[in-house]
């Protein structure tokens, strides 16, 4: 450090204890450096990263995780002028695998959901790590099928659980049926999340969705929150799928068919991937009076969960 004031010693006792996203707010001040300066003096070292990431950094709203935004905290030690790897340690201490604690063990979801290009794309649009912070610890979904074999809502009470500071918002995703039309789809925030950014790709007709929560979570707390998805604007429905990255939790899904279109037959199955072959695959009883079927499942595995039906 240059000088030995207060300003200096607050930053040197937060370089040795953390947290990464104070130490780096109060290099920042000591420095002097604007958000744009600190982008434009990493860009002239071959590193790319976004205002809006480096303030989502400075206030702990985002944690680097992967191996270029960790490569960027290494350049920023250097236009910061801090000792090498005394930002970088405050993420990835000596010997660690991982900077989370207590994070359940979990995949990527790449070997989950399709198409991976698409959503890729969309969760850069809302500058989005693929890890948001959370996991499941318990899932309550209902799918309603329309008169016309379409998907035409889903409704979702979840709670979660964060492995890591400052986490608040949780990125939902939907996919649906061929033909379906992002524009025409609503997204419905309901108890406890308010609705921030909404993308979509109409080639795929995937949609990615921000909640935000009204307070950032620390590591181990836990969050119940509600949404829907209005659709309709889909073909004919005959399956619906979950994808889970992390394991643990409880998932129950049911899918409610409109009395006019009722399938002949519906089974629950698993996969490990969304390529692999499906398992597990159980036939289900369809319930007369409220023509829903449904499926429990206790404590789920990294892989993917569904209720497939035939319309005969």
């Amino acid at each position: 450090m240059a000088q030995n004031t207060p300003e200096s010693a607050e930053l040197a006792q937060l370089l040795r204890t953390g947290p990464f996203h104070l130490a780096l707010r109060s290099a920042l001040s000591a420095r002097g450096l604007a958000l744009h300066r600190v982008q434009h003096k990493l860009a002239q070292r071959g590193i790319k990263v976004g205002v809006t990431s480096l303030s989502y950094w400075q206030q702990g709203a985002r944690r680097p995780q992967r191996p270029e935004s960790l490569r960027a905290v290494r350049a920023l030690e250097e236009v910061l002028e801090l000792p090498a790897r005394s930002l970088h340690r405050l993420l990835v201490p000596e010997g660690a695998t991982r900077p989370e604690t207590d994070r359940p063990t979990g995949r990527s979801y790449r070997s989950l959901v399709a198409p991976v290009d698409t959503l890729q794309q969309l969760f850069a649009a809302l500058e989005a790590p693929t890890d948001g912070g959370l996991h499941t610890v318990g899932h309550h979904e209902r799918v309603r099928i329309g008169p016309g074999r379409e998907l035409s809502e889903r409704e979702s009470l979840q709670t979660v659980r964060a492995h890591r500071d400052g986490v608040d918002r949780y990125v939902a995703i939907h996919r649906g049926d061929a033909g379906c039309d992002p524009s025409r789809v609503t997204v419905r925030a309901a108890e406890n999340c308010r609705l921030g950014r909404v993308r979509g790709d109409a080639g795929t007709g995937v949609i990615v969705a921000e909640l935000l929560f009204d307070a950032r979570l620390r590591a181990g707390d836990t969050h119940v929150f509600g949404y829907a998805f209005e659709d309709g604007s889909g073909g004919p429905s005959a399956e619906y799928i979950r994808g889970f990255s992390f394991a643990g939790g409880q998932y129950v899904l049911q899918v409610r068919f409109d009395e006019t279109a009722l399938p002949v037959r519906c089974h629950r199955f698993a996969q490990v991937s969304a390529g692999a072959p499906r398992s597990a695959q159980q036939e289900l009883t369809l319930n007369g009076r409220h023509r829903a079927v449904h499926l429990v499942e206790q404590g789920v595995r990294p892989g993917i969960l569904g209720i497939r039906w035939d319309w005969g």
